[in-house]
């Protein structure tokens, strides 16, 4: 094939077309190959499509979206793959950003066991493998959440809780997009399952795309436990900012109101104004520094009997 973005695995009746980089002459191909609906097509190209699924009279089109971790970058984006199954083909549809679906179907190339193994019978076969192998790639994204969040709520207890703003709103970011992702998978799930009923006869594989909903579920219900959970570590560093800085301000005010009587006792005695009664005495500044000392010591005194420091 010349156009090096198709790629084509058979066995026997069965074939798997595996696109990547998809543009107008790849969308032409499917046109002329396959006929699909131009509305598919179309989808094929835009981005940020949302997931569904869609039957034809030949066909099962599918549209989802799995995560992928950027770790330079510390995000997570969504990656679409759309799927195009008829009775003995599987077309997947990519911009190769999903590494478990590329080594996947790099393997099917190169090994003929592994051909024999999952591309055999039904094309639902290869469709279940590649969604398993998919979701199965979201659980070291979740660990990886879940170390992060752990790390966070360590650091803030040893006294880092300025530094851990920036790290709790990175982490917040990911988990919202990584359940955007995620949010439609258990609704297309269902429909694939009643969907492919009628398309197919799915026997066994049935209980296998049920274990897939499970699956799809299980994510969903992880992304709700961690989202709680930055959520209340946010809270928890949040208000302990709030006590910190209520701790300055209130050793600022101590130490303003304890200067104000010193500073203002100070003024008055040392004024050189007649009538002044340290204005000839030779020892006016130990006494003016004694009786500030002595305002000082009373202000803390009544300050430590109301308990305010």
């Amino acid at each position: 094939m010349a156009n090096t973005n198709i790629q084509e695995i058979k066995n026997g009746p069965l074939r798997w077309i595996n696109i990547t980089h998809i543009s107008e002459i790849e969308i032409k191909y499917l046109e002329e190959n396959f006929h699909f609906h131009p509305l598919h097509l179309k989808d094929c190209l835009s981005l940020s499509q949302r997931p569904r699924i869609e039957k034809e009279r030949d066909y099962i089109f599918i549209a989802l979206l799995f995560p992928v971790y950027k770790r330079k970058e510390r995000k997570i984006i969504s990656a679409e793959v759309d799927f195009f199954i008829g009775n003995d083909f599987l077309i997947t549809v990519h911009r190769n950003e999903l590494a478990p679906l590329i080594n996947f179907f790099n393997l099917c190339q190169v090994s003929q066991s592994q051909r024999a193994k999952y591309l055999k019978g039904s094309p639902v076969n290869v469709l279940y493998t590649i969604l398993k192998i998919l979701l199965d790639s979201c659980l070291p994204i979740l660990d990886t959440l879940n170390k992060n969040i752990s790390n966070i709520e360590d650091q803030i207890f040893k006294g880092y809780e300025r530094r851990m703003v920036k790290e709790i709103l990175l982490t917040k970011r990911s988990i919202i997009c990584f359940s955007q992702t995620m949010q439609i998978h258990r609704l297309v799930m269902k429909r694939l399952i009643r969907i492919s009923d009628e398309f197919f006869s799915l026997g066994h594989l049935k209980l296998y795309f049920k274990e897939l909903l499970e699956s799809s579920e299980e994510i969903w219900a992880a992304l709700e436990n961690l989202s709680k959970n930055i959520s209340t570590i946010e809270q928890t560093n949040n208000s302990l900012i709030s006590f910190r800085l209520n701790d300055i301000i209130k050793i600022l005010t101590i130490i303003s109101v304890t200067i104000l009587p010193v500073t203002l006792t100070a003024s008055i005695l040392s004024m050189n104004v007649p009538g002044s009664p340290l204005r000839s005495n030779p020892h006016a500044f130990p006494i003016i520094i004694s009786i500030m000392a002595l305002i000082f010591l009373l202000t803390l005194s009544i300050f430590k009997s109301k308990r305010w420091l």
